[in-house]
């Protein structure tokens, strides 16, 4: 068993040790007038928190991952708008090259928007055929020559908004390929372990009520699990980072054209 792997096992087990050596050896120094008859406020003690921890916990795997929820988004957002770009600079070029151009542009934010979104739910990558689309546009912006200020201004602006849709797209290959750490699942697991076994050692009576109260528990906790997983995939599972703004750019093309 590799490192990584033994020392989220043996580290807690090493803490419980300690805190049970702890509190026998405390027990045997502290006065008897902080000695209790009943073991109701160790329960009480114990349960606060685990709660806190499992709050904590949650709250800071949500966190991170809402981020990062947000940010690719904001690279989806970023691509699109740098596309834009490039498609109305193209609009200062020859009547053959703006063709080519924009053309190259539409047929790579298509490709994005109908086959590379299904393509990152599925793999947790970039496709290369989008690539490949995005690479032709790029040689074709180069193969530009005009002595033209006008034209020459328009491929370098052309150019710059490449370079934009280039780094969004790097950006956005990083989103497609990101988990969470796994200590924090580790954590997270471990706390949801330990707030599902309080209602044991609270040693709450099984009745109707406490059975109902147990289950919407359970509910709750169930509901963050699955509100985690689908967060810390911003490109795949259950809640996709939305594809509006390419969609947006395409209708922006259309209406151009």
């Amino acid at each position: 068993m590799s490192k990584e792997l033994i020392v989220p096992i043996v580290v807690p087990i090493l803490f419980a040790i300690i805190a049970v050596v702890v509190f026998l050896a405390g027990d045997r120094l502290r006065p008897d007038a902080w000695r209790q008859d009943d073991d109701e406020a160790a329960h009480g003690l114990v349960l606060d928190l685990v709660n806190m921890f499992f709050a904590a916990v949650v709250a800071f795997v949500v966190v991170i991952a809402w981020q990062q929820y947000d940010n690719a988004h904001a690279h989806t957002v970023d691509e699109s708008k740098a596309l834009i770009e490039v498609y109305s600079a193209a609009g200062d070029l020859s009547d053959a090259e703006r063709l080519t151009v924009q053309n190259l542009v539409r047929d790579y934010t298509d490709e994005v928007v109908s086959k590379e979104w299904s393509f990152m739910d599925d793999h947790e990558r970039l496709s290369e055929e989008a690539q490949e689309k995005l690479d032709d546009l790029g040689a074709a912006l180069v193969a530009v020559q005009s002595a033209d200020p006008k034209v020459i201004d328009a491929r370098a602006s052309a150019l710059t908004a490449l370079g934009t849709v280039e780094e969004a797209r790097f950006d956005r290959a990083l989103d497609a390929a990101y988990h969470l750490p796994p200590f924090l699942y580790i954590a997270l697991w471990l706390a949801t372990a330990m707030l599902m076994c309080g209602t044991v050692l609270s040693g709450v009576v099984v009745t109707r009520r406490s059975l109902i109260m147990t289950a919407l528990f359970g509910l709750v906790i169930g509901g963050v699990i699955i509100a985690v997983y689908q967060l810390d995939r911003p490109f795949s599972g259950g809640n996709v980072v939305s594809r509006d703004a390419f969609e947006l750019a395409l209708a922006r093309f259309e209406s151009n054209s």
